[in-house]
């Protein structure tokens, strides 16, 4: 259980997140997250990072009980790790590749929206339910995978979008079968890295240098509105809502 690193191939590193039942990662997990995608960019060797996951889904967000448990703290914590990890993978010196299946919620929209590129299994569906969750965020990184009016639909609705909408977007590269999706990942990972090392490294800065948006300022300033409904008490009263009958 945790953050893994592995190299499958050479110039591939695969960093895979594992927290158990739903990966909904805890702070902790959050800034280990960030730490493996940093090394793994930072290795000369690596040309092509795949971001994946085990268990039933990518990425379900932040761990909504530790919050509960832990109070303005784990708020904190959560904010702060979810802002390095988001940044981990958008500022990575080499493209990442991110292996999505099942669902990809609040945390998981952030770590997708800042990969270079998206592959997906057929089962796979991506939202945002922050309004749901007492929560702001990750506006900033949906709006990197669908127009801008489905953005905000999804985002006020809590509604999620399929692999094969976000497919015909053009935001995912590839959609295949759940079974195949490591192998579809690591094979566009393999394309990546057969270029110069040097060479991608730079064509990822410069990518990044033309982005019209600042992510990671982008999405601090939406974590604003989140502190703000934690301050409140409206915050408390949305999650204590979470997981029961009828909410």
């Amino acid at each position: 259980m945790g953050v893994s690193m592995s190299a499958p191939e050479k110039g591939i590193s695969v960093v895979t997140v594992d927290f158990p039942p739903v990966n909904a990662l805890p702070v902790r997990g959050w800034f280990a997250l960030a730490e493996a995608v940093r090394a793994a960019g930072r290795d000369p060797e690596v040309r092509c990072v795949v971001l994946a996951a085990e268990g039933r889904g990518f990425n379900a967000g932040v761990d909504i009980k530790e919050i509960q448990a832990a109070g303005q703290e784990a708020v904190i914590g959560a904010n702060q790790g979810c802002a390095e990890a988001f940044a981990a993978v958008y500022e990575c010196e080499t493209p990442v590749i991110a292996a999505v299946h099942g669902f990809c919620l609040g945390g998981g929209i952030g770590l997708a929206g800042n990969a270079d590129a998206i592959v997906a299994s057929d089962d796979a569906s991506f939202g945002l339910p922050e309004l749901d969750r007492g929560a702001l965020g990750a506006a900033t990184h949906l709006a990197r995978l669908v127009p801008q009016h489905l953005m905000r639909a999804l985002y006020y609705t809590s509604r999620t979008a399929s692999a094969a909408e976000l497919h015909a977007h053009g935001s995912v590269w590839r959609v295949v079968p759940r079974a195949q999706l490591r192998a579809a990942a690591l094979e566009l990972a393999r394309e990546i890295a057969a270029k110069d090392g040097r060479l991608l490294r730079m064509a990822k800065a410069a990518i990044n240098g033309i982005d019209p948006v600042d992510v990671r300022r982008s999405y601090r300033f939406e974590q604003g509105f989140t502190f703000e409904a934690n301050l409140s008490g409206l915050a408390d009263r949305v999650r204590d809502t979470f997981g029961k009958e009828g909410a």
